[in-house]
């Protein structure tokens, strides 16, 4: 049997192997530490997108660690995250999918299309809005199309009103602006005002100089219109002021 003398240098050696082992994961955790700090520092404020596995391996090491331990060592994302994430994951384990009882909903693309086709075309009824979900391929009763409308809070066809900001988006490549701006002209007569009409395409920002008179009178006008049907080719609208100028 070993003497009393014999294990106290044992003991001994076994401690500074510990002792000197502890040193060293010390001194390596603080060296990864400090890379951290380094890498963040390249990112330069930029935020780190980590992919969900990324997440679930630090979220499962972080967790033995604890709060106050990652205070010392978390540098990537602070330790209310890493705990965060690791509740979801016990979460996402206990989830299962539900059984859903009954005709399933309709897609989002297709209710969108629903409701875009009710604000972008207030005259469209349900049967309209069936028949043009239907060229795209989509079948859908009306009175589902009446459903969705009311849970969107759209009034049927014969009260809806279109906004102009939304008549405008829906109509943007074909509509033109129409108005006169003046000029003063010296003549022998002295100072004259001319009047000039132009156009501009709102898509393309064209702009179109369709006649300059000191008269706009209708004559003027008819042939201000015959001379821009070429610009207005593509055009379905023509917006312009209350401008008595306007006479056709």
């Amino acid at each position: 049997m070993a003497s009393m003398a014999e294990i106290y240098p044992l003991q001994l050696l076994i401690a500074s192997v510990a002792g000197w082992m502890n040193q060293r994961q010390g001194e390596v955790l603080e060296y990864l530490i400090e890379e951290n700090r380094v890498l963040r520092e390249q990112l330069k404020g930029r935020k780190l997108r980590l992919t969900d596995d990324q997440r679930r391996r630090l979220a499962a090491k972080g967790k033995r660690l604890g709060r106050r331990l990652l205070m010392k060592v978390a540098t990537i994302v602070t330790p209310d995250t890493i705990l965060r994430w690791h509740h979801r994951l016990i979460a996402a384990k206990w989830t299962f999918p539900s059984k859903r009882v009954g005709r399933p909903g309709i897609m989002k693309e297709i209710r969108a299309l629903i409701v875009r086709f009710a604000r972008e075309n207030c005259g469209w009824g349900y049967c309209r809005i069936e028949g043009a979900l239907r060229n795209l391929g989509h079948r859908v009763a009306p009175s589902t199309i009446r459903k969705v409308l009311i849970e969107h809070g759209i009034r049927p066809a014969p009260d809806r009103h279109t906004s102009w900001s939304t008549f405008l988006r829906a109509h943007w490549g074909a509509i033109a602006g129409t108005d006169f701006f003046t000029t003063e002209v010296w003549t022998p007569n002295g100072l004259k005002t001319y009047y000039v009409l132009f156009l501009i395409d709102l898509k393309t920002r064209r702009v179109h100089i369709a006649g300059v008179t000191r008269n706009p009178a209708d004559m003027f006008m008819a042939d201000a219109a015959d001379a821009s049907l070429g610009f207005l080719r593509t055009t379905r609208f023509l917006i312009h002021d209350r401008d008595t100028k306007f006479s056709l």
